[in-house]
């Protein structure tokens, strides 16, 4: 008996990466959380090429949607050119034969870590977010079985109690990013931690979501045209983050959710979080044909 006779012949990758076995599994979960928007989907995650809470669980559903005719953005906190967008990107394009690109508009799949562009998404394009804690429950509830059997009975009380102390405490609500939000009128979902001024862009929204969470081993969905509520009392309404008055100080672009980055002197400049929307409007300043979408904030409010 020999070494070789013990080993299998080189075969090369399953395209794009996860074997047919992983893929049918996926596909099956997410047909389900398609089905009942907003609950969670367990499912046997795998192994991929980078580390646990780096998203993994937005790389297997991207992995599984690709195909050759895809067209993939991925991005980090709104920007493209970060290190871990920039080897997703090229991890999935080397696996799928798939192109490449930062433009919102030109993408079929976008898979985001902590942001929503700041351009209307179609009906033609999926958005996949990676999630770290998938369970709105975990901070009032640390025993997943009993957190679990809360959302089968629809008992959300203690998120509620939780708004409320804060609205005792510091007068309003201080919670920010991964604000909780009522799915289809049923299932209370952790959006990710998107901050509050995306969590709206998922309501009643033409393009699917899907949210994953590898390290978790949990992934649910948003289907199109799906109601999205954060929970908010009727005499305390939802607030996004105030930044209608903000101005990028690199392309001038005002309205939308900035960066805010300290300098040396005490003060602060702002930066357009959308990277590549702050691109697109230096290029057009410039005197350049580019395509600008629609975005779903107009002058820092979203039209009703």
């Amino acid at each position: 008996m020999t070494i070789a006779t013990l080993t299998k012949p080189w075969q090369a990758f399953s395209y794009g990466f996860l074997d047919a076995s992983a893929k049918r599994e996926l596909r099956r979960k997410m047909l389900k959380a398609i089905a009942v928007p907003g609950c969670q989907m367990p499912y046997a995650s795998r192994e991929v090429p980078m580390a646990r809470g780096w998203g993994t669980g937005g790389l297997q559903v991207t992995l599984t949607l690709l195909k050759p005719s895809s067209v993939v953005k991925v991005i980090d906190q709104g920007a493209d050119d970060s290190v871990n967008a920039a080897s997703i990107r090229s991890f999935l394009s080397k696996v799928s034969g798939a192109a490449e690109t930062w433009d919102t508009l030109a993408a079929t799949l976008i898979q985001s870590r902590h942001r929503i562009p700041e351009e209307r998404l179609r009906a033609d394009q999926v958005l996949v977010l990676q999630v770290p804690n998938p369970e709105p429950l975990r901070p009032v509830e640390p025993n997943m079985s009993v957190a679990r059997q809360m959302h089968a009975d629809a008992d959300y009380g203690r998120l509620w109690l939780i708004l409320y102390e804060q609205i005792v405490r510091s007068g309003r609500i201080m919670q920010g990013a991964s604000y909780p939000a009522l799915v289809n009128g049923r299932h209370v979902m952790t959006p990710s931690p998107i901050p509050r001024w995306d969590l709206p862009k998922l309501h009643m929204a033409q393009h699917l979501t899907f949210l994953s969470a590898g390290r978790e081993k949990r992934l649910y969905a948003v289907p199109p045209f799906t109601r999205v509520e954060p929970l908010v009392f009727s005499d305390v309404p939802y607030k996004v983050e105030d930044h209608a008055a903000l101005t990028c100080h690199r392309s001038g672009v005002a309205g939308y959710f900035m960066n805010e980055i300290p300098q040396d002197g005490g003060g602060s400049v702002f930066e357009l979080s959308d990277s590549h929307l702050g691109i697109k409007a230096i290029r057009r300043r410039d005197g350049e044909d580019v395509a600008l979408g629609a975005t779903w904030y107009e002058n820092g409010k979203m039209p009703r």
